[in-house]
């Protein structure tokens, strides 16, 4: 490890016991060398014995930065795993994180533009309107056309805390690889390199400008999900310029009742949008936190949420997705030798791996959910106690799961804050059922044809010509084989010649010389050694030349 990272990991250790966070681990929980681990930093102590549990955690992982900060934005929306003053607290590092001086964001943003603000926007607010881990958001009205504007300015440094924390983490991920060995199914490296990817994502705003662009299109016509509109000739690396968009947080939950909204129906539409964008556009919004969702104040009987902060988005390969449908839908039916066949089929755990003593171990996880009404039982539970269950038969880290796991847990979340009664699976088995029916079977295959036909009409010309140049090249290499073949046999037959002579005169050479020592007739030595000889000279001559065939 290096210095800098040693003095990085020394600040989280220091940060967490300052704030008590030890202190929060039941003790009978700890075993004995996290208590001797604890008393070599004896002279770091709780200075903040006054804060409940919830409020020291947020300011810790306020204080240790981005990448911490994110984790308690994905622990806020947990209700069934905290409680309500925990998550309360862990929510407020969604948007409201201490903001930076506007002093800093004015030349960044001017950094950025390379002009004064003054050039490009007027009314601007130095006052932010929102502050968040990574990034801050300021208010404008754009001088061109007069639509008011939200700019999102990196944080000053941002780039350099993720990197020293992303360093930390792939350093001790290296050392736990060493560990277990490079063949270890954990990959924790793997894991740790597919985070940096991710949330390095989010340090390059023009690429979040682009997700969202891609998104708004992806539902350009939808009644359930708004994407503000990009400025695209005004976003950056570090600055993007949006629509500034008018609505409701998705966590005020007294605001959107005094308005009338629709819960049940706004609950439903957050599961189908998750489920439309992961199988039927393939890239979904991985960073669904309360802090980037809105809900629109027109129509509230009707309601659509306003998606915000498109810096991590998720993908999956099509074998992924099929896996994950037929998985839910196996759980659904109470399938569970199913579900442990698909684990293996999509190569996730072993091969070899015992599918009896898996699907039972499936069924003791699964089988007590259904002792509870539908409406109770969690989605998110369910995919992470598989998941946990197969790692105990050694399954396969899949990183390109990890988002959506996320996804899934942060979607749950919000659906039933607010609306406490949502039935994922009335809701979400329609949809997964229609999405098979259309991925498999006659159907399926149509469609694929249909799809394929462009494609299949550009070398439809080129069709007779290519099967006769396939004819005449099989014709030309059964040809080539038959000559080869003889040629072989040919060369076969010379060898065994050849040894059949210069074994016999071996044999003639050998009888000859015992002949003669024997005092045998002079005439019938000589004979067999001279026959021998000459054998030996017609065998040599004979033998096939060393060359390729």
């Amino acid at each position: 490890m290096t210095v800098k990272s040693i003095r990085r990991a020394y600040h989280v250790i220091r940060t967490a016991l300052h704030y008590g966070l030890d202190d929060l681990i039941p003790s009978k929980l700890t075993p004995w060398y996290f208590k001797l681990l604890r008393g070599c930093f004896f002279w770091l102590r709780n200075k903040h014995k006054d804060k409940v549990g919830g409020e020291r955690l947020k300011l810790a992982m306020q204080e240790l930065g981005p990448v911490y900060i994110k984790f308690g934005q994905m622990l806020s929306t947990r209700r069934d795993l905290l409680s309500d003053e925990w998550a309360e607290e862990l929510a407020m590092l969604q948007d409201r994180v201490p903001p930076f001086d506007s002093a800093v964001a004015r030349a960044s943003i001017e950094a950025e533009l390379g002009a004064p603000i003054e050039d490009y926007f007027d009314d601007f607010d130095d006052t932010p309107l929102a502050s968040a881990s990574i990034s801050q958001v300021h208010t404008a009205t754009l001088k061109s056309n007069g639509a008011s504007v939200v700019l999102k300015v990196l944080r000053p440094d941002v780039e350099q805390k993720v990197h020293a924390d992303i360093l930390l983490m792939s350093q001790a991920a290296d050392f736990l690889e060493s560990l277990l060995g490079a063949n270890n199914r954990l990959r924790p490296a793997e894991v740790i390199e597919d985070y940096r990817t991710t949330i390095e994502g989010e340090l390059n705003l023009k690429l979040e400008a682009l997700n969202a662009i891609k998104l708004r299109n992806n539902f350009i016509d939808s009644n359930a999900l708004y994407i503000p509109y990009m400025y695209e000739n005004l976003c950056f690396t570090r600055l993007i310029v949006m629509e500034r968009i008018d609505g409701v947080p998705v966590s005020d939950k007294v605001a959107l009742e005094a308005q009338g909204t629709n819960l049940k129906l706004l609950a439903e539409r957050g599961v189908e949008l998750f489920f439309t964008q992961v199988f039927r556009d393939n890239f979904f919004h991985a960073d669904m936190h309360p802090g980037n969702i809105f809900v629109s104040r027109e129509h509230p009987n009707d309601p659509f949420y306003i998606g915000l902060d498109c810096g991590i988005m998720g993908t999956l390969t099509d074998e992924d997705k099929r896996y994950l449908a037929e998985n839910f839908l196996a759980f659904f039916n109470r399938d569970y030798r199913r579900i442990a066949q698909l684990y293996i089929e999509s190569g996730w755990v072993s091969a070899d791996t015992d599918v009896a003593a898996f699907e039972q171990a499936v069924k003791v996880v699964c089988e007590p959910m259904f002792n509870k009404p539908l409406d109770e039982i969690s989605f998110g539970h369910v995919l992470l106690e598989l998941f946990r269950t197969a790692r105990r038969f050694d399954m396969v880290v899949q990183p390109q799961l990890v988002l959506l796991e996320k996804t899934l847990l942060y979607i749950e979340g919000l659906g039933r804050q607010l609306y406490p009664q949502l039935d994922l699976w009335q809701t979400a088995k329609p949809f997964l059922e229609q999405w098979m029916a259309e991925q498999v079977g006659p159907k399926a295959m149509a469609a694929k044809v249909k799809q394929q036909l462009p494609y299949w009409g550009e070398y439809l010309p080129e069709l007779p010509e290519l099967i006769y140049d396939n004819l005449k090249m099989g014709r030309n290499l059964s040809k080539n084989q038959n000559n080869l073949l003889d040629r072989y046999l040919k060369h076969q037959q010379k060898a065994h010649k050849s040894n059949y002579l210069l074994i016999t005169s071996a044999v003639l050479v050998i009888c000859g010389t015992i002949l003669l020592n024997q005092d045998a007739t002079l005439w019938a030595s000589y004979g067999s050694i001279g026959i021998g000889l000459t054998l030996w000279v017609l065998g040599w001559r004979s033998r096939p030349k060393n060359r390729k065939i």
